[in-house]
């Protein structure tokens, strides 16, 4: 090659390099263009610069055309297209390479083995990632540290958390890249306690703070509704001054205080967020404010967004349909949902169809929802014919309910849940002889019904109960304090109402309890499952209440006629605990009380338990 030649192939490569940092394609193609008239080819450099500006640019196939079309390929050609194909989020493309590399004679380097253990744990193939693992040992790249780190990673994001911990706790140097590692990978199987416990450590054991994992800590805290937890999260991000400067740990932090039931904490965190909110951060707060009833709240907030000129995706229309269904807001949420293709030039998306089946079941209008359902452009997936069912458990529609329940078995054949709610139709209905049916079909698909379950956070303890569970270490004095309310409850009656309001499906009576001797049916005291309301409503201030003995709340449901009382033993306990707003979050009955860090969830005869044991526990202390 002569040196004219040198010096141009020099030029041309500097110039693909420059295109590829730029991600100029136009000007990329020019130079292939004069690489192609100079018959400059074939040239492992330029041609791996060709690979590297396509790559960049976001033209795989073109990069993928001049790879295939190398007749030497060096082990740098081989990891660009690799890293491309990762990047891109194609990774059966990226893990479909490594066998033609080996039998090209070439063998991974410390460049490629991170790449190939990204896909993997994109992929949750632990089976290639253990293979990847071992190639890395047997060439002796185990101890790179960019390595080791995608080792550990891959581990953690497949699950496989006791050999995530075994390769993190015997690396020699740790750095935060593997800290957040090892913490996202437990606090995405939900182990709040063991990601907390390494975030901890990860404090003061590391010099240089990013932080990156405090998103997937706060995310398990607000799943297990876990907030003493959640709010130490806070504070380390608050002293760090890391809450000004990262809108992922804001976001974060708002969805943790609302799954704990605390919508006022993140709308503070919302306000003090300034000028850096993003789409996500609204509609973080337009889905807090929905979950927790505020269907209004939700949609003032979207007016408000849409008012500043943010722009909403999918999963904005998602949040505030869902909160129109949660509040009941037919009307409202239909007007949303027209304007998401009209106004908004989006075409709704199958979890959006599956908001509004809820929210038109959810109004009583179950015939309508099936005909939406088949008006459908796109098949119906199993959370649109769960909203249905839902919707049938609510208003015992039988027949639609059999519809909906019979297409869930052959979509999900295997969740329990759905043969439960089609035996609750059945048994609301009187349908006893389907209900043995359905049961003895769940027997010998050998289903079994996860239990129910409650819990309260006292004194920084997590106190669980689960359905026919009597090995709780309280149990005798929490049977004992619910025998006593039992016998007081069927020795008071309610007299001198004070006050009394009805919204929806709900009359709320305030009344004070005098010990008049009266029978109260069980059913009073233990409320069952199927008499929930999703109706939601408010209370007022509970204030200036005079009694003699106990300070009663009452909740009318009209379609049971029965109620759901909860007796505080006197007025310093009311006062620790007052009963300042009552909803239905996710379907439990919420009842949160300032004064005190308990939060409470009553549902039935589980939830009064729990109930008793937070008032045995009071009682011990005095």
């Amino acid at each position: 090659m002569t040196y004219a030649s040198i010096s141009l192939v020099t030029s041309l490569s500097s110039r693909l390099r420059s295109c590829a940092s730029l991600s100029a394609l136009r000007a990329g193609q020019q130079a292939h263009a004069q690489v192609l008239a100079h018959d400059l080819l074939p040239h492992v450099t330029l041609e791996t610069d060709l690979i590297l500006m396509y790559s960049r640019c976001s033209n795989l196939p073109l990069a993928r055309q001049v790879f295939d079309r190398m007749r030497h390929r060096n082990m740098h050609s081989w990891n660009i297209l690799l890293s491309a194909y990762v990047q891109a989020s194609l990774f059966d493309d990226a893990l479909s390479l490594p066998r033609s590399l080996l039998h090209s004679g070439l063998r991974p380097d410390h460049f490629t083995l991170p790449s190939l253990l990204k896909a993997s744990a994109a992929n949750r193939d632990s089976f290639r990632g253990m293979t990847f693992h071992n190639w890395a040992v047997s060439l002796g790249h185990e101890e790179n540290v960019i390595v080791r780190s995608s080792i550990l990673d891959m581990y953690a994001k497949c699950g496989s958390l006791d050999d995530a911990l075994y390769l993190f706790e015997t690396m020699p140097q740790r750095d935060i890249v593997m800290w957040n590692s090892i913490i996202s990978g437990y606090a995405r199987v939900g182990c709040s306690a063991q990601a907390l416990d390494l975030f901890r450590r990860s404090q003061w054991q590391v010099e240089e703070q990013d932080f990156r994992a405090i998103p997937s800590v706060l995310n398990v805290c607000g799943r297990e509704g876990d907030l003493r937890r959640g709010q130490e999260v806070h504070g380390r991000a608050v002293r760090c001054c890391l809450f000004d400067s990262d809108v992922a740990v804001g976001n974060s932090l708002m969805d943790m205080y609302a799954k704990c039931g605390c919508a006022d904490d993140s709308r503070k965190v919302f306000s003090s967020m300034g000028e850096q909110k993003n789409t996500v951060t609204w509609s973080t707060l337009i889905s807090c404010y929905g979950v927790h009833g505020e269907g209004n709240e939700s949609l003032a907030l979207f007016e408000e967004m849409l008012a500043r000129g943010m722009k909403p995706n999918h999963i904005t229309f998602t949040s505030v349909l869902s909160s129109c269904s949660h509040s009941g807001l037919v009307d409202e949420g239909r007007r949303i949902f027209d304007s998401i293709r009209r106004v908004h030039g989006v075409e709704p998306s199958i979890e959006h169809y599956a908001c509004l089946v809820d929210l038109i079941g959810r109004s009583e209008n179950v015939e309508e929802a099936l005909e939406m359902i088949h008006r459908m452009p796109m098949e119906p997936t199993a959370s649109v014919w769960g909203a249905l069912l839902g919707a049938c458990v609510v208003h015992k529609n039988v027949e639609i309910g059999e519809i909906a329940a019979f297409r869930l078995f052959d979509l999900e054949g295997r969740n329990p849940s759905n043969y439960v709610a089609l035996c609750g139709i059945y048994q609301a209905v009187g349908r006893l002889d389907c209900v043995a049916k359905v049961r003895v079909r769940m027997k010998e698909l050998e289903m079994v019904k996860t239990p129910g379950c409650s819990w309260i956070d006292v004194k920084g303890r997590l106190q669980a109960f689960y359905q026919g569970d009597v090995s709780h270490p309280s149990v005798k004095h929490i049977h004992e304090m619910l025998n006593w309310l039992a016998q007081t409850m069927a020795t008071s009656t309610m007299v001198d109402l004070d006050w009394h309001f009805q919204v929806k499906h709900i009359t709320l009576s305030v009344t004070t309890c005098h010990p008049i001797q009266t029978s109260v049916n069980d059913q009073y005291l233990l409320p069952e499952k199927e008499q929930r309301s999703p109706a939601v409503w408010h209370l007022r201030w509970l204030h200036q209440l005079q009694c003699w003995r106990l300070w009663l709340v009452v909740l009318l449901f009209h379609e049971r006629c029965c109620f759901v009382r909860c007796f505080v033993l006197n007025r310093f306990f009311f006062k620790r605990c007052c009963f300042v707003r009552c909803l239905v979050l996710n379907h439990f009955f919420y009842f949160k009380r300032y004064y005190c860090s308990i939060h409470c969830f009553v549902l039935n005869h589980i939830g009064f338990m729990r109930y008793c044991f937070i008032m045995s526990v009071w009682c011990n202390s005095l």
